[in-house]
């Protein structure tokens, strides 16, 4: 499968099958978390009942905070991935040298 696992979450009692990489396992875990817990608090305010609607109003919060929290910093995600990748590499080149 490509250097790929297949990760469970689980959502509004749903168990769900995520092929990620090993890389990508503990942020796909946090996200199932964030939704989660954002369904939650939507379910608590119970000003909603039905399922598809809950999860889209989850959703949507999620998608403008991202918006909100790019634009008042600048966020460029695809710019931090490459910082990361790149300091990684230097961490293991320097680890190999040892």
């Amino acid at each position: 499968m490509n250097n790929e696992d297949i990760l469970k979450v689980t959502i509004m009692g749903r168990e769900f099958n995520i092929s990620c990489s090993e890389q990508e396992r503990a942020e796909l875990l946090m996200a199932a978390e964030l939704l989660e817990n954002k369904i939650h608090t939507i379910r608590q305010e119970g000003k909603m009942v039905d399922s598809d609607r809950i999860v889209i109003a989850a959703a949507l919060n999620i998608a403008h905070e991202l918006l909100i929290l790019r634009q008042s910093s600048g966020f460029d995600i695809d710019e931090i991935k490459r910082r990361i990748t790149n300091i990684r590499k230097k961490i293991n080149d320097v680890l190999i040298k040892k």
